[in-house]
């Protein structure tokens, strides 16, 4: 099984002053889906826009697909090309990430910008359009939209690229019953069809059908563990010293 993300003792601080990461090491395997788990502040979605080259770490290295990953490295336009056509990022917020005019020139953003002629681009739009079941919101502007059709309009926006790796910092967070259901259907087909996810996020009840292995943070912003998906979920203590859930719980909600 190929390494796809290697990070070996990531540091960073926002402002120089406050730690986000400090030490963390990990490996994501081709084909894998690994959940990043932890309290609010933790480092989780540090170390998503740490593998996505939004940000990048003061000391350790990142490499992906085998080779290093640095501010350096994404300024050469080849190696910045084949990095951003093979990772793609949903954020939190889809109003950080849908700012087109239209709900089309949303989605064949991505593709205009990696070089694909307008005509494939438009072909893929209309795809992943039908894929999410949307193509009825093409030509809305985004502001008219509800919070999981943006949602959904962001992930389009994404899956039309066909990156291998796909990135989601909390997808179901703040989404209607109905648009959370659907999401988590969409990840587990995603993981059927074979791409690399990582995610972050606090769903501990969704977990056993969607990732693989679970890294927990804690609020030291370390690794406190790296296992298989039912072994943290069993390990009732180490919920709790990540305060993932509370000690007058009697279930993992």
């Amino acid at each position: 099984m190929s390494v796809v993300f290697d990070c070996r003792e990531i540091r960073y601080r926002y402002l120089e002053r406050f730690p986000a990461l400090d030490g963390v090491s990990l490996q994501v395997n081709a084909g894998e889906t690994v959940a990043l788990l932890g309290a609010n502040g933790c480092g989780k979605s540090t170390l998503l826009k740490l593998l996505d080259g939004l940000l990048f770490a003061e000391s350790g290295t990142f490499t992906a697909f085998g080779e290093e990953v640095t501010e350096d490295k994404l300024e050469d336009e080849q190696f910045n090309h084949g990095f951003r056509a093979r990772v793609g990022f949903v954020f939190q917020n889809s109003d950080a990430q849908v700012f087109s005019p239209s709900v089309r020139e949303e989605i064949a953003f991505g593709c205009l910008q990696l070089g694909l002629d307008r005509a494939t681009a438009a072909q893929r739009v209309d795809d992943v359009l039908a894929m999410l079941d949307i193509t009825d919101l093409a030509d809305r502007a985004p502001f008219q939209l509800s919070g999981g059709q943006k949602k959904r309009v962001a992930i389009a926006s994404v899956l039309v690229m066909n990156p291998e790796v796909l990135l989601f910092d909390e997808p179901t967070a703040a989404l209607d019953p109905r648009t959370q259901f659907w999401l988590i259907e969409l990840l587990e087909q995603l993981r059927s069809a074979g791409k690399t996810i990582v995610l972050a996020t606090h769903d501990l009840d969704s977990l056993p059908s969607l990732a693989d292995r679970c890294v927990v943070f804690g609020e030291h912003h370390q690794v406190l563990a790296d296992a298989p998906t039912p072994t943290i979920l069993d390990d009732r203590d180490l919920l709790l010293a990540a305060n993932l859930i509370h000690a007058r719980s009697t279930s993992r909600a």
